[in-house]
């Protein structure tokens, strides 16, 4: 048996130009999160992450807090959907910079339409893969953790939406609880597959054990 640990990427830049970078807090997590695995003797034996920006800025925090070095897999299979392209498939004006909370609510509102249009293969978000072969991306990094890291511990870095995709992948759910899903995945959270050769097993999701105590209670981040 082996484990793989998927982990959402720190807090990124949402509003901003660039969402695509870690903020302050972002790197505060992910080198908190290394910590975390390098107090419970956890080790990994492969590392694998997208190739986003974020991706790999959560890694290499991660790494830095468990002491550690080591060379990564690059996989873009695990790369996150464009979600101002999905967003523009039902509300083609550009939206403004969110400044409040109802203007939040109002792009995540958007976005779970969108998703919904696109991975029913209703729309076809520009610059962006269907949603089959979204899908055949996450699943072929999953084939690759079974096929060549049976009996070790393996860490994925990756984002809210391939997470997800895994899990739904796993346990055969709807679309719609995918981006049920999708929308309650916590920057830095752990969800952890035991897996066999043949198959994945859901063992937890969304899990921050590491911000558990009071002194973190103002790091849990969602977007």
């Amino acid at each position: 048996m082996g484990t793989l640990y998927l982990v959402r990427h720190g807090q990124a830049s949402f509003g901003a130009e660039d969402y695509d970078r870690l903020s302050e807090l972002g790197h505060r997590q992910s080198v908190r999160l290394g910590e975390y695995f390098a107090e419970r003797g956890i080790h990994f034996d492969g590392l694998i992450a997208g190739t986003l920006r974020r991706h790999k800025e959560t890694l290499a925090g991660i790494l830095q807090g468990m002491n550690r070095g080591g060379e990564h897999l690059s996989w873009d299979g695990l790369d996150e959907y464009d979600s101002d392209a999905v967003i523009a498939t039902v509300h083609p004006d550009k939206l403004q910079k969110p400044t409040s909370p109802e203007m939040v609510r109002h792009h995540f509102r958007l976005l779970r339409d969108g998703l919904a249009q696109w991975m029913a293969g209703a729309t076809q978000p520009a610059g962006m893969p269907t949603y089959r072969d979204f899908v055949a991306g996450v699943a072929g990094a999953l084939d690759h953790v079974r096929a060549n890291h049976y009996g070790k511990n393996v860490l994925v870095v990756t984002s809210g939406g391939p997470i997800s995709t895994a899990v739904g992948h796993v346990l055969g759910t709807p679309a719609q609880t995918t981006i049920d899903l999708n929308m309650r995945i916590r920057n830095t959270a752990i969800t952890e597959f035991a897996f066999t050769p043949k198959r994945h097993m859901l063992v937890s999701f969304n899990a921050i054990p590491h911000l558990d105590a009071p002194a973190y209670r103002d790091w849990v981040t969602y977007t």
